[in-house]
């Protein structure tokens, strides 16, 4: 399965802050929004992304007061992308490897949307039960799903 599969099942909504926003907007946001990470755009430029885990590393465990920290401060800046041709099993790999669980979108420099670790497992998911199916068939077994 591709990454535009992905988004086409999903939609291509994509949340974001700024990076002079304060962090406990963006995090409000992200509650508010139920996803655990905001792109950082500057303008229409990806400059980071803000997730879950800088809030808890860098605020939280640091001390800093979520209501005066921009979220410039605690940002990750090194954005890991992918792009809507990708096959499902790189950005599984590029997620294990790097340990994240977010990847924008990104076709010739434009954002297209973001795809989290859930939309990873659930499209391999899909795929091994259409498989499944077809493999009953195929042997006759017509087993229930």
């Amino acid at each position: 399965m591709k990454v535009k599969e992905i988004l086409n099942n999903k939609g291509s909504a994509i949340y974001s802050t700024t990076p002079d926003e304060m962090v406990y907007d963006a995090i409000k946001k992200m509650s508010d929004l139920k996803i655990g990470a905001l792109l950082v755009l500057d303008g229409d430029n990806l400059a980071g992304i803000l997730s879950e885990r800088d809030y808890r590393d860098k605020v939280i465990l640091q001390g800093r007061q979520s209501k005066t920290t921009p979220v410039k401060d605690i940002m990750s800046p090194q954005v890991f992308c992918v792009n809507s041709t990708d096959d499902v099993q790189l950005c599984m790999k590029l997620m294990t490897v790097k340990k994240i669980r977010h990847l924008p979108v990104l076709d010739n420099g434009e954002l297209q949307g973001v795809i989290s670790i859930g939309d990873v497992v659930k499209s391999v998911i899909d795929k091994q039960k259409v498989e499944i199916n077809e493999l009953r068939s195929y042997i006759g077994g017509g087993y229930p799903q």
